[in-house]
């Protein structure tokens, strides 16, 4: 099985269709192939992030709470599979995959609760009488790294809060 990044929801294999093994660090065997990205797929796919964030920076707080929930939801309900892979791919034992997988599910549910909690704040102003407000808004297209080490729970906190406060992401696992 090859495993295809995704763009626009849909797994997208490398444009020119290259592709490298994961090795199990542990048996030497693959633990499964992955699409070998070039610069002009990585720049399509900062394009999709970029296309997409408009829709989604005005995406309601409780939808995108609800999403991220849904999200958690599915990353607990598929950890058996996460902690497998995580297993294969980067050598981690049992108990520190299975961490990695609950702790991201928790870093979800935290970004989730927060959508509602995204503010400004009061700016001392020097008119008498006034104030001024600063408030936060979404900024675009943010990019995360998960390093191998700790790739569940970094790769989730890397998406989970910049998604919760309306931005897009690209992640790179």
């Amino acid at each position: 099985m090859i495993v295809a990044f995704v763009v626009n929801n849909k797994d997208t294999d490398a444009s020119d269709k290259t592709t490298f093994d994961r090795i199990d660090p542990v048996t030497g065997d693959v633990s499964s192939t992955a699409a070998a990205a070039k610069a002009t797929d990585a720049q399509a796919v900062a394009k999709a992030a970029g296309a997409a964030f408009p829709a989604w920076s005005t995406t309601d707080p409780g939808q995108r709470r609800a999403l991220l929930n849904r999200a958690a939801d599915i990353m607990d309900a598929k950890s058996a599979d996460f902690i497998t892979t995580m297993i294969a791919e980067s050598g981690a034992t049992g108990p520190w995959a299975g961490f990695n997988v609950m702790l991201a599910a928790g870093v979800i549910r935290e970004a989730a609760a927060m959508t509602t909690q995204i503010g400004g704040e009061v700016i001392p102003s020097n008119k008498p009488g006034t104030l001024a407000m600063g408030v936060a808004t979404p900024k675009g297209v943010c990019l995360g790294i998960a390093p191998w080490n700790a790739p569940v729970i970094l790769g989730t906190r890397a998406v989970a809060m910049p998604l919760a406060c309306g931005n897009t992401v690209v992640v790179v696992p």
